[in-house]
């Protein structure tokens, strides 16, 4: 860290936010665990910050979050009174341009940390649907390569497989991946010559793989890098005029926030997605209106929540009735959302019965899922007192566990492990703990 003169314009933005030096330091570990690395900062360590000691990069980014959020506006480096990264990413000039260099970005190891370092942002620009139909830009042409339909397809059945891999090994296992295809052939193929259709078809692809790739860092924890990618996906769906994969990515959007606790960003985001949506067919109604629910719950909202949820359950009733479609919204997605909405409104028992259905209803190779929501499941058994029954759960979530690269489900063995701590005589929580003890990586289970 490098000596400063004191800072007083962060001096002024604490006094302006009414926090203490003691709850600023714990909003800043607290912004930071949520992100997947924690810091254990207390009141001397801001008293160092106003005194003119300047945190690391990353800390900055995590102090910059705090007073954005608890002021409703974005906070910048400067108005911190922080020099501007020399190493943060520039920004591109085009969509596709920038989509690119930030592929490469996530695919250089040197780089990898100054992205991990971005923090979710809760102030971020959501460009709108008009905004990005009006961003149609022009796509450098001209070059060698001229591509057609085949090539879409087969950024297409790319993203399928990427989806597959995700959805049964975790993210970290498919995000590198995805990062690699993104810069080394659909890149390309976006920058190529093609007839008006070709192009926007190509687009399209496009946004959803970017998509995707959003998703996959989501499940590492990389919630920054995560919204970049998603604000690509929205600006290539635009220039697309492609509804149906902006308003998916709105939706992931509301997903991320509502999971990471906040309630009114991730509402506003389900509802833009639902009010973007073209005329959807029944499925498609129940996947926004199941995002809605959780969402209105999480901020407290019943009447609401159940709203949506019945609105959600009669789509998916239509939904099933005129074909079943394996890879999309099923109705096990639509008991998890059931389960989130229960628990969010304090009917624990009733989380529990709906997680217990959406597991029966899951489709085995959603490896990735079953285990962080078998895991979820055990800690509201675990609520209700059930601990044997807890332990039984947790123990089918372990049988997959180790095959299964992902942040989220590293996060619920996290949680397992510190909530078996308290059974220590239990002898099924005892002979719980010993098995995770040689599954789960030490640094978890510490």
């Amino acid at each position: 860290m490098v000596k400063r003169q004191p800072n007083p314009s962060l001096t002024a933005l604490l006094t302006e936010a009414q926090l203490t030096q003691g709850a600023f330091a714990r909003a800043v570990n607290g912004v930071s665990t949520e992100n997947g690395r924690p810091t254990t900062y207390s009141q001397p360590s801001v008293s160092q910050w106003l005194a003119g000691t300047e945190p690391e990069p990353r800390t900055q980014v995590a102090i910059l979050e705090v007073l954005t959020r608890r002021l409703g506006r974005p906070v910048t480096h400067a108005e911190a009174g922080f020099r501007s990264p020399a190493d943060r990413p520039t920004a591109p000039t085009g969509t596709v341009e920038g989509l690119i260099e930030l592929g490469r970005q996530d695919m250089d190891p040197s780089r990898r940390g100054v992205l991990g370092a971005s923090l979710f942002a809760v102030a971020l620009t959501v460009p709108g649907w008009q905004d990005v139909l009006a961003r149609a830009e022009s796509v450098q042409r001209g070059q060698t390569v001229r591509i057609g339909m085949p090539e879409v397809q087969s950024v297409i059945a790319m993203t399928d497989r990427l989806s597959s891999i995700d959805d049964e090994f975790g993210g970290r296992a498919a995000r590198p991946m995805a990062a690699s295809y993104l810069v080394n052939t659909a890149g390309p193929y976006l920058r190529a010559d093609a007839p008006d259709a070709v192009r926007k078809a190509m687009m399209s692809a496009a946004s959803d793989l970017c998509y995707l790739t959003g998703y996959m860092a989501v499940d590492e924890g990389l919630h920054g890098l995560a919204q970049r990618y998603y604000v690509k996906a929205l600006e290539l769906a635009g220039i697309a005029e492609d509804h149906l994969t902006y308003c998916t990515t709105l939706r992931g959007m509301s997903v991320q926030a509502v999971d990471l606790g906040h309630g009114k960003r991730a509402m506003q985001l389900a509802d833009a997605a639902a009010a973007a949506a073209p005329v959807a067919g029944p499925r498609m109604r129940a996947f926004l209106a199941g995002q809605q629910a959780h969402s209105a719950a999480v901020l407290g909202e019943t009447h609401t929540a159940l709203r949506h949820l019945a609105e959600a359950e009669r789509a998916m009733d239509v939904a099933e009735s005129e074909s079943r479609a394996f890879g999309s919204y099923d109705p096990s997605s639509l008991n998890y959302h059931v389960s989130q909405v229960r628990y969010a409104i304090k009917d624990v028992s009733g989380s529990v019965a709906a997680m217990l259905e959406s597991d029966r209803l899951r489709y085995s190779v959603y490896q990735r899922g079953r285990v962080r929501h078998r895991a979820t499941l055990a800690e509201r058994q675990l609520q209700l007192g059930h601990l044997e029954e807890a332990c039984r759960t947790w123990h089918l979530a372990l049988d997959d566990y180790p095959k299964v690269q992902s942040g989220r489900t590293d996060d619920r063995m996290r949680i397992m492990m510190g909530l078996l701590s308290a059974y220590p005589r239990n002898e099924h929580a005892r002979e719980l703990y010993e098995r995770a003890r040689t599954l789960v990586p030490v640094h978890l289970a510490a």
